[in-house]
């Protein structure tokens, strides 16, 4: 027994010879090394696209971003110089119409879906309804404006996109404030309550201050979608060459510029001038929305 026992004292534990590490050529380190290759080589011919848009932005637009193309009004069809000013400030306008519409209505809801009444049927019904039309064409949109306020009002006008422009943030910015609202700790809310707190001051400061990072980033990607925005003005506000401020008077009511309607009614213009400024208002979007972009993300990395 004596002699037995140091045999099996020293025999080695069960695994104990195995290798601790991934050998290369074993076939879960070569699939691991196929499949991330794969992403690399997908992610590279995703990016092409883009790079070489932002490359004919940059050299072409560029050439022509002036402050004379960035203060002045578009010049006529044998023009030359001018610039785009007015489609500048035409897109804030509405793109501010439609946040003045579609932020109040949208934290209002959201905050109906995530604390009044979170398993009601209308807050599956509104759910519903802002999935759907985070989908919808864009189009559609500015024929839902045409006949709700073009044909009433009898006439192309600013608040008329921005009607057509918040019928299109308002699902994102329900959905975004909704989930941001849902992930305040209960135990917040709960303490609140324990206080004394009503169902209102719990929402007011509680809720909505402890969301608010996340609700500002829904409601600045609404704003980049809606900027970049075609199809519904041109059924809604058309074009201008003129200034909002008009004459000595505010024109919101009459035909308005927007970069959008600009980049696609110039780049099919045969002048060379147009074309030009076409480029250079598209490198301006561009960079409007890469601003509102990098400033949500900016809002949710600090609320992380």
């Amino acid at each position: 027994m004596s002699a037995v026992a140091p045999q099996a004292h020293e025999r080695p534990a069960h695994g104990a010879n195995l290798p601790l590490e991934r050998q290369p050529w074993e076939a879960r380190s070569l699939t691991s090394a196929l499949l991330s290759g794969l992403v690399w080589v997908m992610a590279i011919l995703a990016s092409i696209p883009l790079l070489s848009v932002l490359y004919m932005l940059i050299v072409k637009g560029g050439s022509r971003l002036t402050w004379e193309a960035l203060s002045e009004l578009p010049p006529a069809g044998f023009e030359t110089g001018g610039g785009f000013g007015n489609a500048i400030v035409g897109t804030l306008a509405m793109v501010g119409i439609a946040a003045a519409i579609s932020v109040p209505i949208g934290i209002l809801c959201a905050v109906f879906l995530a604390e009044l009444g979170p398993e009601s049927r209308t807050a599956n019904a509104v759910r519903f309804a802002a999935k759907t039309l985070t989908g919808f064409p864009s189009i559609l949109a500015g024929v839902f404006a045409y006949a709700m306020v073009v044909l009433l009002t009898g006439g192309y006008s600013a608040p008329a996109g921005g009607v057509a422009l918040a019928v299109l943030m308002v699902p994102t910015v329900i959905l975004t404030a909704e989930e941001a609202m849902r992930m305040v700790p209960k135990i917040m809310k709960d303490a609140a309550y324990g206080m004394g707190c009503t169902k209102t001051q719990v929402v007011l400061k509680v809720v909505l201050p402890t969301a608010m990072p996340g609700v500002l980033t829904g409601v600045m990607l609404a704003v980049a979608r809606a900027a970049g925005e075609t199809a519904p003005l041109l059924f809604t506000a058309l074009f201008s060459s003129y200034w909002l401020y008009h004459e000595g008077e505010l024109t919101l009511r009459q035909p308005t510029a927007s970069l959008a309607v600009l980049i696609y009614n110039f780049s099919g213009m045969p002048f060379e001038n147009q074309i030009e400024l076409a480029w250079a208002a598209s490198l301006v979007l561009v960079l409007l929305v890469l601003v509102v972009n990098l400033t949500s993300r900016f809002i949710a990395q600090r609320r992380s």
